[in-house]
């Protein structure tokens, strides 16, 4: 099947990664519908946010709530704009579609997707699949020797860990962890507005600041200590500047030798790497769970031991939170106090995070056996949806 013929979309509850398999690089949108208080009469769809002049206040209408597919309208509405002439103009009914949807996914939920793809939209062929498998298959590719792989998925709206043996996703050892990159923004911005600021309608421009300033602590309580030093000893004070949409489009981190101009400014300091350590333990903020580290060897000592081995040194980061620094270093830190120690623990941080599902697809489509995982519009029509709850494994 040419790989210009398959198009291949990561459905994340943040952003959307698409693009045909062919292609070099997916296009990287958000998946919301968006207003804007300076241009209320206009909603702006994925990427025409870039077109927005104010983005202060942007108001997101989101159609992933809490990891799954609530609001079926707006995501029709971003689908709709994907697939449009404004940016890929696919002609979908004579394409394949490989669509990632999300673990353990509700059952009607799938069923309206089989639904709205092959008989709103026509589809040609469909395969639906969870991000997970995707990126676990690419390693495999990548890694032939390797016969296991740990995935550990930091999303948007929670963490999943997927372990995959031989290729096989073991679906009763899936574990999630109710915790992502929303969840960080959302306390960032209570944290700034109680001390500082009140930013709590700025949840895009708290995003920039957190993707900006934000980092992973290694050594936790170390760096509490340097933090609360004044001056040239504390290293981490940053002065971050916001936008005001007019000769400041994006905040940026002013350089320590800069004299501020009178802009509006954020400063930074333990909240830097505060924040991010909810990702390793989220009881600091009453969720009763495991962070990050702990979750990952007790996924891996729900196996035999000689499978533990083979898991302990594939395991895989993927998902946006993955890319703040230091993320790898504290994560294998962490594991390895906690691991046997005749386990080797190697962990594995994707080359993009969150363009690598995307790429995963792609890989999938060269595969000779791709066409067999694939359901076609007219096997649709004559067994209906019995046959994609059969064929795809999410």
């Amino acid at each position: 099947m040419a790989a210009k013929h398959i198009f291949v979309l990561d459905n994340g509850g943040f952003n959307i990664k698409a693009g045909f398999a062919n292609n070099s690089e997916p296009r990287v949108m958000p998946n919301a519908v968006m207003k804007a208080k300076s241009e209320r009469r206009r909603p702006f769809i994925g990427d025409q946010l870039d077109e927005c002049r104010d983005v202060s206040g942007l108001y997101y209408i989101l159609p992933v709530q809490k990891g799954y597919l609530i609001n079926w309208d707006t995501q029709k509405d971003v689908w709709d704009y994907l697939m449009g002439k404004d940016c890929f103009n696919v002609h979908i009914n004579s394409m394949s579609l490989v669509l990632t949807q999300p673990y353990l996914n509700f059952q009607s939920v799938q069923e309206g997707l089989s639904e709205y793809w092959f008989e709103e939209m026509e589809c040609e062929s469909f395969l639906t699949i969870n991000p997970g498998t995707l990126s676990a298959y690419k390693y495999g590719k990548e890694n032939p020797s390797e016969l296991c792989c740990l995935v550990v998925d930091c999303g948007y709206s929670f963490t999943h860990l997927i372990p995959y043996v031989q290729g096989k996703k073991i679906t009763e050892f899936v574990h999630r962890i109710e915790i992502g990159g929303k969840m960080l923004t959302n306390h960032l911005k209570d944290i700034i507005s109680y001390r500082q600021l009140n930013v709590m309608d700025e949840t895009y421009v708290i995003n920039q600041l957190k993707e900006d300033t934000c980092f992973v602590s290694t050594d936790f309580n170390g760096d509490m200590a340097i933090a609360q030093k004044k001056g040239k000893d504390n290293p981490y004070v940053v002065d971050y500047v916001l936008p005001d949409f007019t000769t400041i489009r994006r905040g940026y981190v002013r350089p320590k030798d800069e004299a501020g101009s009178g802009e509006q400014v954020i400063r930074m300091n333990n909240e830097r790497f505060a924040v991010p350590e909810l990702l390793f333990h989220p009881s600091d903020i009453g969720i009763q769970q495991m962070g990050i580290s702990e979750a990952i060897v007790y996924v891996i000592e729900q196996f035999p031991s000689e499978v533990q081995y083979h898991l302990y040194k594939n395991v895989l980061l993927i998902g946006g939170s993955c890319s703040l620094p230091n993320f790898k270093e504290r994560v294998e830190k962490d594991v390895r106090t906690m691991a046997p120690a005749e386990c080797e623990v190697r962990i594995n941080l994707a080359s993009n995070p969150v363009t690598d599902a995307w790429r995963g697809g792609c890989v999938l489509t060269k595969d000779p056996q791709f066409s067999s995982q694939l359901v076609t519009r007219r096997e649709y029509e004559e067994h209906g949806f019995s046959l994609c709850l059969q064929r795809f494994d999410v």
